[in-house]
């Protein structure tokens, strides 16, 4: 198939989606910023008014962490079953294997996107003005972008070829969400031997560290690191398209008798 078809259908695929996904629930397109602010919400009362985080900027740290992996966490975890949850189409039809979860990261990049328009908004309102470091937010996104894709398409490798690994991507989606730095400061660990290490083995706590820096403190991230996180992502990208390409008889095999 011509890349600029697959990523037409992939387009197309993912707008579909959007709209049979709103036309269930009553509040529609609402609940793409409804279910990020309630999590936010339960994070907030339980770590600022409960635990009490001694922040005054806490809501807007962690907006910009939590609706980022949410973006994350929600499209690799819906990417990951996205094969199998099409077996019906596969059986039909020879189709790229990719497609489903590439359509499904499309379609979070779009309620994302939404998302954004909500995390700046608050931030103006807020008090924080845009500066020369937001600049920085494009290559961020992009780079995050590659992130959900390459681990999007592992994860559907994986769950295709054994359903028990879908059991393990929400446990280890919760095992990120406590070691990422969503509501505690990864530069607050109070050794920077510790905070350097966990940025370097957890990509995921560099991206939304990366985002707290642009956003609340008008500093742009580590290039080098950005590029390296961007370098990695893609070349798995790249090998995952190729393998899922080679093996699509394979894969489309498992899916029909998982």
């Amino acid at each position: 198939m011509p890349l600029r078809h697959y990523f037409r259908l992939m387009d197309t695929q993912a707008r579909m989606a959007l709209r049979a996904s709103a036309s269930r629930y009553y509040l529609g397109y609402l609940w793409w910023l409804l279910e990020p602010l309630l999590w936010v919400g339960v994070f907030y009362v339980v770590f600022n008014m409960i635990l009490d985080s001694r922040r005054a900027d806490f809501l807007v740290f962690l907006m910009c962490g939590k609706l980022t992996f949410i973006w994350f966490s929600k499209a690799v975890t819906q990417a990951s079953n996205s094969i199998v949850a099409n077996r019906g189409l596969i059986a039909k039809i020879d189709i790229p294997k990719s497609l489903f979860p590439m359509a499904t990261v499309q379609e979070n990049l779009y309620k994302q996107l939404a998302v954004f328009a909500l995390l700046f908004a608050t931030l103006w309102v807020s008090g924080y003005a845009v500066s020369a470091a937001w600049v920085w937010l494009l290559p961020l996104i992009a780079v995050n972008y590659l992130m959900i894709v390459a681990c999007a398409l592992i994860g559907a490798c994986l769950v295709c070829m054994a359903r028990d690994f879908s059991m393990f991507i929400p446990l280890g989606m919760t095992f990120l969400l406590f070691t990422s730095g969503i509501f505690w400061d990864v530069r607050d660990l109070g050794d920077p031997a510790k905070t350097d290490l966990v940025l370097a083995v957890n990509p995921l706590a560099f991206v939304l560290d990366a985002y707290r820096q642009i956003l609340m403190y008008q500093t742009p991230p580590d290039a080098g690191h950005l590029l390296l996180i961007g370098l990695v992502s893609a070349v798995i990208v790249i090998g995952m398209a190729w393998v899922m390409r080679r093996g699509s008889q394979f894969l489309a095999l498992k899916a029909l008798t998982a």
